[in-house]
């Protein structure tokens, strides 16, 4: 048995991969759940959660190059607890896109190695040679280094806003019977630094966003994915929307004012519509969308930068940068899973 089949069992039951996402549908099995009545506590919980099921630490940065092009990276380390009070295991992804190519990377780690892991203060989370980390204590400052032999970056982040809490105070919920995460982000993140390409180093400069999201059960057993947007706009506002596809689709917006005051918004307060698909090693992919959040008289087409950005992983998905065209024009992220 291969490490990459290895893992695969290791992370989730073979029972567990068709209720929902990854397995993200299991019932908690002893994990510990969500609190809504437990405000989060930074620094801590930029840490890591053991008792939860599962959590991860997720980078994207919508980038322009000094050669005039568009670029997008992706980096996201997650956690899986086997058991309760169990051992844990980590994997580690990767993305760069160009308008031509997408590269995506991944690797795998236990725990107990010295592999992988997170540190509050300073704050760092690896695996391997990838790297999140702080020079300064917190998470304001960050670097990000990681590549595979085809690409990679080496990147700095400095926040010019506010933490943002999705939800109600971080308390995100994910369908109409309950199931909810902790959710926080850091969304105002300028991003400068290097992206190493086969044709040779590249400066960027661009916009980076920063997802943190623990849970025991994100999804319902009949939810088999979601479709997650982040966006800059040029007016400084941002937007985290996603849809989560089942039987009846659960839809959430929040919005994020520029001085980083967030408004929830839920159900038919989003509309989320595919406009277009590709077909996507094998898949028919929706890659254009228009966005209406009319409380923010939003009305947006959200166009991929490269409709080819499939993650070629563990478990695979669609993550790659897009453009906002419209009321609300802008750049950010876009991710896609479940697509069979």
């Amino acid at each position: 048995m291969n490490a990459r089949v290895l893992l695969l069992v290791l992370f989730l039951p073979v029972s567990a991969l068709a209720q929902g996402f990854a397995g993200l549908g299991q019932g908690a099995g002893g994990f510990t759940m969500p609190d809504p009545g437990r405000d989060l506590r930074f620094p801590a919980d930029h840490g890591a959660h053991p008792d939860f099921r599962t959590e991860w630490w997720y980078v994207t940065a919508a980038l322009s190059g000094a050669d005039g092009r568009e670029y997008g990276v992706q980096w996201t380390l997650f956690r899986s607890s086997l058991a309760p009070g169990g051992p844990q295991v980590w994997m580690a992804h990767l993305g760069v896109t160009t308008p031509e190519a997408h590269v995506s990377g991944e690797q795998l780690a236990h725990d107990g190695t010295g592999q992988a892991g997170v540190r509050v203060a300073p704050f760092e989370a690896w695996l391997d040679d990838w790297r999140l980390w702080s020079e300064d204590g917190g998470i304001a400052d960050l670097r990000l280094a990681a590549g595979t032999a085809e690409a990679g970056y080496d990147l700095a982040l400095r926040a010019e806003g506010p933490i943002v809490l999705h939800g109600e105070n971080g308390y995100s919920v994910k369908s109409a019977s309950g199931q909810a995460s902790r959710y926080y982000s850091q969304p105002f993140y300028a991003v400068t630094g290097t992206l190493h390409l086969p044709s040779g180093p590249v400066e960027v400069t661009g916009r980076g966003w920063l997802d943190r999201e623990w849970s025991s059960q994100f999804l319902e057993e009949d939810q088999a994915g979601w479709d997650w947007f982040s966006l800059h706009f040029e007016s400084g506002a941002r937007l985290m929307a996603f849809v989560l596809r089942g039987p009846e689709p659960f839809h959430y917006a929040s919005w994020i004012a520029p001085d980083g005051t967030t408004t929830p918004y839920y159900g038919d307060a989003l509309s989320a519509e595919p406009l277009e698909v590709a077909e996507v090693e094998g898949r028919e992919v929706p890659v254009r969308w228009r966005l209406r959040l009319p409380a923010r008289e939003l009305n947006v087409t959200v166009d991929a930068v490269n409709a080819q950005s499939w993650q070629d992983t563990l478990f695979p998905y669609w993550e790659g940068p897009v453009r906002a065209e419209g009321s609300h024009p802008g750049r950010g992220y876009l991710e896609m899973t479940g697509y069979e």
